[in-house]
């Protein structure tokens, strides 16, 4: 042992450093400690006198004390053994706990170089004596302290083979029939394993037959906590991704059984109220959720039952209930291939609907049960296909909401809120059910739920806009109602601020009333309600357009007080709504109206960065997108005042670094002095002499840590977009900041925050898109050989982005970052073409394949076998990356031309399986649509699988759902016109599939009369390939009958080519029909309606009047169409 160990155990009475030093010569060797007297004794006291003041309360006596350290003592190796012999021997709980805080730094600084330095022998005494000095150590903090400099040493030992006695040690304390020993040596077992990543794998067994006897100790609960705590680290030491292969399955099923004693430890952790454990023991199982393997696969169903017991049961701390249900989102998103299969949907919705008729917290940054049980839900619609999620919660719903219970109905309703996201596009078809739900809310008798309901239908108005549009007559009224109850006025008014963004077609009905009852809001209500106003009458500026014009200057004399706020929390907030809404005002009126204001607006914004709050920096960075989209280049002048803070943004710090970063070792040991709780007992952060930011994790509040600044994150992710909106707007004046914004635009590529990556991926293909629109292009042709190149500064700025973006998709797990990269690959390559993926064709088109394989990372679930295919049946936001992929392969389709006929063999039967009876409708829609892109692209060489396109076709006419018959017939036109087979029988078969599309009433839902448009355009393509196999008498009545088209204007390209074809060809086919099609002239030339044909087709339509004038200029003059001839 250290000889002071022996001197405080015989000598308990010397009180004194020096007596306890002369003690030491007397009870030991004089050879080993005479060099105590030569030396070591001036070090090892001053270097305790150091750490004694150190502990300090006085500040000038702590920054004092720990430069000297710094300076005079932490760089010379003898600090190690004389921090060693600190902590065996003083007497002062806080100078041992430091001395073990600093004596890991001391090991670990320079990479262990320090340590290495060291004697030899005096290494090999310290090695020998820490562990049982840690077991005669009295204070748990300073053992856990002491137990991480073993694990420090072990991280440098271990490697190089030097200390062959540790692990043996550690087993036989781990085993001591003493508890204290096993306690100690099971929690130095953690320490090294969380600290030692290699060399373990050989000795995973071994491992796992000792937690099978830790994890039941029949003595200590912090035996088994820790245990389970150990388990996880195995997982990730043993049986990691990387490792995995077939022979390791034995590993996997040895910690699989383990995984029921788990679940016992964190039961009895409750019982006994051991809430730090239990914490500690729902951290282990989120960590085992997200690993890359199938830990836990078998045992799904039993912990998600164990979870939700615990995150329902209301005798334990709300605080710590919400620890069960976070592990039980974490399930239901890491395992939801376990989840569908077991159909264990709707067994956790009945748990968790109880929890949501729980009190809510005030803030709306508190969390509480209620909330994790409504975003679990949210997480269970997001992640599980609707079919699972939505008919269970239905009738859950229903059940609540016919409760006397005022908690139970408010419950259903925020839970009907939630699952709109997950399950949109399944509630469209059965809305009529969900209405009267929502009518009954907004009258029910306790404002609880009223608030409820407003909540839900804002939900509804974000995802199922139109369906909502048509339901105004009733939410309007009803809202405007709640409006003006002091109770519900501010949930309110959000839910008018969602439905009035939607109301572009009918919001003049109703918006001199709006208009008159918000601004007098403006003056009389709270200043929190204000806000909420403020925000819903920039959304009634955005439907309404130029019709709010009148009550545009009224209302910025009402706004003009709001932004020029000063004060934080609500006074913050109601000036970033205020300027998000004059932003609004801008677009709705136009420059002209606007510009009166728009310098004074900018210098707001510009003092809005100023004011050190994120959210008004994101505030002013969203109004210049929008001052840059209004007003173009005349925005240019502000661009040196406005790209800089942006850039800025892009490298803030995050984590509480701006804050945290500052606190120096001399706070540290401030923190440490005065601390009594493990959270305060040292420094959240501190910097090694490397310069490096550590932490003492056992002794942190992590949660505190590892909070995400989502302040700073967001104003970053607004901060990335926002500079491709300026490149886009402000052209060739962005160019000096082109460079600078690249990087630091790829630089974010690698963020953890999804939404970062998303902008930042957005943006940097606007920059190349806008790059490109500015170099002068040519127009390039399609094929996998580059003819008309990129300009070389066009072709640097791709290398600069393509390559980190593909990057990215190799290591991104994110659905949304994914489908985002897709779609803004697919327009850059639809813009740039064949230069732009020059050398990259492959690696592209293997992500597309990927994805529509699902195979993809983001796709990745650890418990389906790789062979497997997955299931037809998936969620909503499934289907959206498939259709993302589906852009890709289109747009490379297009750009490749005839070149993409060999890669089409691959992707047939990868887009066609998505046409399937199990199908969601967006699964099955954008599979024929990116078939018909396909077609349009390669034209020609679709030749060799016109048979099993044109079958697939068929099928698709036939659907049940319109916007799939749409898809279908642009599908069938496109394969007719550009496939080299006679497909001339087919045309009677194809007609009769076609007709009972074009029967549609005027008031028919959009996607019947979409359906109709593209029928008709599918029509037009037979007549123009083969108009004699049409029978003409019978099909234009019909087809003219469908003129003029009323939502898809692009089909007017094939219909028009259609009717001056035959008006070339066979003219006396359209006599009878020529007053009819006279009228349609008239609609599509009018100079008041939007362009619907294009130049070309417009001035072949007036050089085809002016041949009619010369026929029947009577009927010319009566349709009004002489001013065209």
């Amino acid at each position: 042992m250290f000889p002071e160990i022996l001197v405080v155990r015989v000598f308990p009475d010397a009180k004194t450093w020096e007596k306890r030093v002369w003690v030491a010569l007397i009870c030991c060797r004089r050879s080993i400690w005479m060099d105590v007297l030569a030396g070591r004794t001036m070090i090892m006291d001053g270097l305790h006198n150091l750490l004694v003041q150190s502990t300090s309360n006085d500040t000038a006596q702590l920054k004092n004390a720990t430069a000297q350290l710094n300076i005079e003592y932490y760089k010379n190796p003898a600090c190690i053994s004389a921090l060693a012999q600190i902590l065996a021997s003083s007497p002062e709980f806080a100078v041992r706990q430091l001395s073990a805080v600093e004596l890991r730094k001391r090991v670990r600084q320079q990479s262990g170089d320090l340590w290495v330095q060291l004697p030899q022998g005096a290494r090999e005494q310290i090695k020998n004596e820490l562990p049982q000095l840690i077991l005669a150590e009295p204070n748990k903090l300073v053992r856990h302290s002491a137990a991480r400099v073993v694990a420090s040493i072990a991280s440098i030992e271990l490697k190089e083979g030097t200390w062959p006695q540790l692990l043996p040690w550690l087993n036989e304390a781990c085993t001591s029939a003493q508890v204290a020993q096993r306690e100690v040596g099971v929690y130095i077992l953690f320490t090294v394993l969380e600290t030692v990543i290699e060399g373990f794998q050989d000795s995973n067994q071994n491992f796992f037959k000792l937690f099978e006897v830790l994890i039941i100790d029949p003595e200590s609960m912090e035996v088994r906590v820790t245990a389970v705590r150990l388990t996880r680290l195995a997982s990730a030491l043993g049986v990691l991704a990387q490792y995995i292969d077939a022979d390791d399955k034995a590993d996997i099923k040895s910690f699989q059984n383990l995984l029921p004693a788990m679940i016992q430890v964190v039961q009895q952790a409750l019982e006994v109220g051991d809430e730090a454990g239990a914490r500690q023991l729902f951290d282990v199982f989120e960590t085992l959720l997200i690993l890359e393997i199938p830990l836990l696969g078998p045992h799904t169903e039993a912990l998600a039952s164990f979870l939700l017991q615990c995150g329902a049961n209301r005798g334990l701390d709300a605080g710590l209930r919400i620890f069960p249900l976070n592990a039980l989102n974490w399930t239901v998103q890491y395992k939801k291939s376990k989840i569908q299969s077991q159909n264990l949907a709707g067994k956790i919705l009945e748990g968790l609907m109880p929890i949501t008729t729980e009190p809510e917290p005030e803030d709306t940054d508190d969390d509480a049960p209620c909330r994790s049980a409504l975003r679990i839900i949210d997480g269970l619609a997001t992640n599980l296909p609707p079919t699972q999620v939505f008919p269970a919660l239905r009738t859950l719903i229903q059940q609540y909401f016919s409760s006397p219970d005022p908690n139970n109905r408010r419950g259903a309703m925020l839970a009907l809120g939630v699952v709109v996201e997950g399950c949109s596009e399944y509630m469209t078809p059965i809305m009529n059910q969900v209405w009267p739900i929502i009518e009954a809310g907004v009258q029910d008798v306790d404002p609880s739920v009223r608030n409820a309901t407003c909540i839900a239908v804002s939900c509804l108005c974000e995802w199922l806009e139109e369906e909502c549009a048509a339901k105004h007559a009733t939410l309007v009224p009803a809202i405007m109602n709640l409006v003006h109850d002091s109770a519900t006025q501010r949930s309110a008014c959000t839910a008018l601020d969602a439905l009035l963004e939607i109301l572009q077609d009918v919001i003049d009905q109703y918006l001199s009333l709006i208009m008159e009852q918000l601004a007098n809001l403006l003056d009389t209500a709270p200043i929190a309600v204000k806000a909420v106003v403020t925000g819903a009458i920039g959304s009634a500026a955005h439907a309404s357009k130029e019709k709010f014009l009148p009550y545009f200057q009224p209302t910025m004399n009402r706004l003009q007080h709001f932004l020029i706020l000063t004060g934080e929390g609500e006074e913050s907030e109601l000036r970033g709504i205020a300027m998000d809404a004059v932003g609004t005002f801008a677009e709705a009126v136009g420059v002209d109206a606007f510009r009166p204001y728009f310098a004074d607006m900018m210098k707001q914004a510009f003092q809005g960065l100023e004011m050190g709050s994120p959210r008004l920096r994101e505030c002013s960075f969203l109004f210049f997108s929008v001052m840059a989209r209004v007003f173009g280049e005349e925005f240019a002048p502000y661009l040196p005042n406005v790209v800089p803070p942006l850039l800025t943004s892009c490298r803030l710090a995050e984590h509480g670094e701006e804050t945290d970063a500052s606190l120096s070792s001399d706070d540290a040991a401030a923190a440490f002095a005065s601390g009594s709780s493990p959270t305060s007992a040292i420094a959240i952060l501190d910097t090694d002499t490397d310069g490096n930011i550590e932490a003492e994790m056992e002794d942190l509040d992590v949660d505190k840590m590892l909070e995400v600044n989502s302040a700073i994150a967001v104003e970053k992710e607004i901060a990335a977009d926002t500079i491709g909106a300026l490149f886009h707007a402000t052209r060739n004046h962005f160019f000096p900041y082109v460079e600078q914004c690249v990087i630091e635009l790829v630089n974010l590529l690698a963020h953890y925050y999804e939404g970062i990556r998303k902008s930042a991926t957005e943006s940097l293909l606007e920059l190349v898109r806008t790059f490109y629109d500015l170099s002068d292009p040519q127009d390039w042709q399609a094929g996998a050989a580059v003819t008309v190149p990129l300009q070389p500064v066009v072709k640097e700025l791709v290398g600069h982005c393509l390559p980190p973006l593909l990057d990215m998709y190799e290591s991104e797990d994110n659905k949304t970052v994914v489908a985002s990269l897709c779609i803004g690959l697919a327009d850059t390559i639809n813009k740039l073409g064949p230069a732009f993926i020059e050398n990259n064709v492959e690696q592209i088109c293997n992500i597309a394949i990927q994805l529509l394989g699902q195979k993809a990372l983001c796709q990745q679930d650890p418990d389906q076998d790789e062979n497997e295919e997955a299931p037809e049946d998936q969620a909503e936001y499934d289907s959206v990356l498939i259709s993302s992929a589906g852009d890709l392969v289109a747009a490379l389709a297009n750009t490749l031309g005839t070149d993409f006929a060999q890669a089409f063999g691959t992707f047939f039967p990868l887009i066609s399986k998505y046409y399937g009876k199990n199908r969601s409708l967006s699964d099955r829609s954008s599979a024929i649509g990116c078939l018909a892109e396909i077609i349009a692209g390669i034209k020609g060489a679709v030749t060799p699988s016109t048979e099993p396109l044109m079958e697939l076709f068929y099928r698709a006419l036939s659907d049940n759902e319109a916007e799939v018959q749409s898809n279908a017939c642009f599908a069938v036109g496109l394969l007719v016109e550009h496939s080299e087979v006679d497909l001339s029988p087919q045309y009677l078969p194809l007609l009769a599939a076609l007709r009972p599309l074009f029967d549609v009433t005027a008031d028919a839902p959009r996607p019947r009369l979409n359906a109709k448009d593209n029928a008709a355009g599918a029509v037009a393509r037979l007549i123009f390939h083969n108009s004699a196999a049409v029978p003409l008498d019978q099909v234009l009545p019909v087809f003219v009958a469908a003129l003029p088209l009323k939502e898809d204007y692009v089909e007017n390209r094939p219909v028009f080519r259609a009717l001056f074809h035959l008006f070339r060809t066979t003219p006396q086919t359209l006599g009878p029909h020529l007053d009819a099609l006279l009228a349609v002239f008239s609609h599509i030339l009018d100079p008041s309606g939007p362009d619907q044909i294009g130049e070309e087709g417009r001035a072949e339509l007036i050089q085809l009047l002016g041949f009619l004038n010369t026929q029947e200029p009577g009927k010319i003059q009566a349709a009004g169409l002489t001013v065209y001839v």
